[in-house]
């Protein structure tokens, strides 16, 4: 952008890089807010909301081409109030016009953009628009000339649309418990639904393009653990082998894109979303646990170092949201490689193997360059060659290492640096999860900093959380998943550091959560809660999608709070919020990952652990590594260090006692507990 650009508009004065990627457009947008809704009923036009964020190629593409267009913007000033939103800011707003562009096209996406009457309510819509008609699409101008005339001449037919989609957003938010039984049948069902749709080839569910079932994995291992059923372990273990192999996952840097346009996991868009990395980092650690094999081990350890690398604040704390798709304006630019580049770094013998590994070719494998990733696991591959198999790790590691040093000095994809409560609190439960199975304090650090920052930064004199923070300012009233993610991050926090302040913090959240955002006549949780402005529906979902839903989440901090706190009434609307939701869970098993893992915690007899010794004693250490390298999703843990005379209020710690001085460990059900026992032999089988 020059220094003295031509357009400057109110974007100018926000905080989201979303919309300050727009505040030098020609068009005249306003940020979401009472100033735009007034201008709207005062002049009497029609709302132009566009919806999109940072690392949405779509986004920029239409923002290039229309929204940069002088000739168009100029459309859009005359007959709209033009509103831009970042959906990751306003979630809120984001899941009710996403509904509504779904109702009404049958299908959606984002740039979405969204034609709304003064009061709100939606009439026409669509995704992307080309500036010229093209891709069977018509050109974004004759849209706007179009929209226009029908708000001018034909008001009437307008409000009935309008209506009737409302009407319809309406009836979506509307769930009831029908009084059917949560029971394993449930579970039986979404298993078969899984197995119908699942990839036996190369992984994953459905066709292009994929998206990593980052919800429906853990969901497959419980239920392998559960039933037995080989089946579910082998469609979970397909799908993180060929997502860590292909080229979705980065094989230089770690970390995953956000998903695969095709069916093989090669091709990703390559924007990375820390939302997707924090839930696949527990996906891998759980597989590790479940099966011992070191490749989930490394994709974890990888992508956790990408993210402290790339997409966390080392001086306040607080991981950043979302890495671009494009460098220098070319999608994928920084990731792509030739075999000359490789040729260059290691010379003609050692490239040639690596290049054979990673399949980089003269021809290419993405618009004529290479996507690095893997298509012969590396034991197999080195008795292709002949090759003594720690050579080839040696060449493999060297060239990683020298291709990775070259990538760094490339011009880096756009970062948007604005800190979420919500993507926080799942980086912070992934983060105390690494710690918890790998032992490594930078990921303990890294989400106790993060915690921090979130209980400091985002947290109101109220006591209330705010949503989101950048260049030192927080604001919007936190959301649903706000709390329910932070929840889930702070009981996995104490889990990993027995640090009672989380676990606590985790209390008082879900008081204030259970305060706001509670539906007290017909239970559940709604999405926004009192302290937000009134929308057009007030939703309450528990879709889990690319990113579980607050519902789902809330859910899970319930189950686990109500037995560390023995709290029997926060398992009864954990158990009231689960049964709105049995005709998803039957229906939509694909969208109802999370819900799933909850409904399992809910039906099992989960095991509560509580260990009396001191945390850094290596006796201590051995029986949480014990813990730990087994694969037990369904348990609390709680630690008594019997130096520290601090009273916990903990029932499942009171009257807990050392034996001979060693670390001792009770594994219990429903507070009724197995004899104590400082035997590692006997504790594993315990559990």
């Amino acid at each position: 952008m020059s220094e003295n650009p031509k357009h400057t508009n109110r974007l100018i004065n926000e905080t989201s890089p979303y919309l300050l990627q727009h505040a030098h457009n020609p068009v005249d947008w306003h940020p979401w807010g009472e100033e735009a809704l007034e201008c709207a009923k005062r002049e009497d036009k029609p709302i132009l909301l566009s919806i999109g964020y940072s690392a949405c190629h779509w986004c920029h593409v239409m923002e290039h081409e229309s929204f940069e267009n002088e000739e168009i913007a100029a459309i859009m000033n005359e007959h709209f109030i033009s509103i831009k939103v970042d959906r990751e800011e306003r979630p809120d707003l984001d899941e009710i016009y996403m509904n509504a562009v779904q109702i009404m096209t049958g299908s959606g996406g984002w740039p979405m953009t969204m034609f709304l009457t003064p009061e709100l309510k939606p009439f026409y819509s669509g995704t992307y628009f080309p500036p010229d008609d093209a891709y069977g699409r018509p050109g974004f101008p004759r849209v706007l000339r179009s929209v226009a005339e029908m708000y001018r001449e034909r008001r009437g037919e307008v409000a009935n649309q309008a209506a009737e989609i409302t009407k319809h957003l309406s009836q979506m938010s509307q769930v009831a418990d029908h009084g059917h039984e949560l029971t394993t049948d449930l579970l039986e069902e979404a298993y078969r639904n899984y197995r119908s749709r699942f990839d036996a080839r190369y992984g994953g569910f459905g066709g292009a393009p994929k998206f990593p079932p980052s919800m429906g994995l853990p969901f497959l291992l419980r239920y392998w653990q559960r039933t037995g059923t080989l089946n579910a372990l082998e469609m979970a273990e397909l799908t993180l082998e060929k997502m860590g192999r292909g080229g979705m996952y980065d094989q230089l840097g770690g970390g995953f894109h956000r998903y695969s346009v095709d069916t093989v996991w090669l091709v990703p868009h390559f924007e990375k979303m820390l939302y997707d990395n924090s839930q696949l980092v527990i996906a891998y650690l759980e597989a590790y646990q479940a099966t011992g094999k070191s490749f989930y081990r490394q994709i974890a350890v990888e992508t956790l170092d990408y993210v402290l690398r790339e997409m966390y604040n080392l001086e306040l704390g607080g991981f950043y949201s979302t890495q671009d798709a494009d460098s220098e304006g070319v999608e994928g630019k920084f990731f792509v490689w030739m075999p000359d580049e490789v040729e260059t770094l290691l010379g003609k013998e050692k490239a040639e193997v690596f290049c054979e590994y990673y399949d980089i070719t003269e021809f290419g494998n993405f618009e004529g360059k290479n996507i690095l990733h893997v298509q012969t696991p590396s034991e197999l591959f080195a008795r292709k060659l002949r090759m003594d198999e720690q050579e080839l790790e040696a060449i493999l590691t060297e060239g990683k290492q020298k291709l990775f040093e070259v990538r760094e000095k490339r011009v880096k994809p756009g970062l948007d640096d604005k800190i979420l409560t919500s993507w926080n609190g799942l980086m912070i439960k992934g983060a105390a999860m690494g710690y918890q199975i790998l032992g490594d304090e930078r990921y303990l650090k890294a989400a106790e900093k993060s915690a921090d920052f979130l209980l400091t930064e985002l947290s109101q004199k109220n006591g209330l959380l705010l949503r989101t923070h950048r260049a030192g300012v927080s604001h919007l009233n936190a959301y649903l998943e706000d709390y329910s993610y932070f929840i889930a991050g702070l009981i996995a926090l104490y889990e990993a550091s027995f640090n009672f302040k989380w676990l606590k913090e985790a209390e008082r959240l879900t008081q204030i959560m259970i305060e706001q955002f509670w539906d007290d006549t017909n239970g559940g949780f709604f999405f926004t809660g009192k302290s937000h402005e009134q929308l057009i529906v007030q939703s309450k979902s528990a879709y889990d999608g690319a990113t579980p839903s607050g519902t789902s989440m809330a859910i899970h901090g319930l189950l686990r709070l109500a037995k560390h706190f023995n709290r029997p009434e926060l398992h009864e609307k954990a158990l009231r919020a689960l049964k709105l939701f049995y005709h998803q869970i039957e229906n939509a098993p694909s969208g109802s990952g999370q819900l799933l893992c909850e409904l399992e915690f809910l039906l099992s007899a989960s095991k509560e652990i509580a260990i009396v010794g001191e945390p850094e004693r290596e006796d201590t250490r051995a029986v949480l590594s014990a813990i730990h390298n087994c694969f037990v999703p369904n348990k609390i843990v709680a630690l008594l260090d019997p130096e520290v005379k601090t009273v916990q209020h903990l029932p499942l710690l009171e009257g807990k006692k050392q034996i001979d001085n060693k670390a001792t460990v009770y594994v219990c059900e429903n507070y009724a507990c197995q004899t104590p026992t400082t035997d590692l032999g006997a504790l594993e089988k315990l559990l």
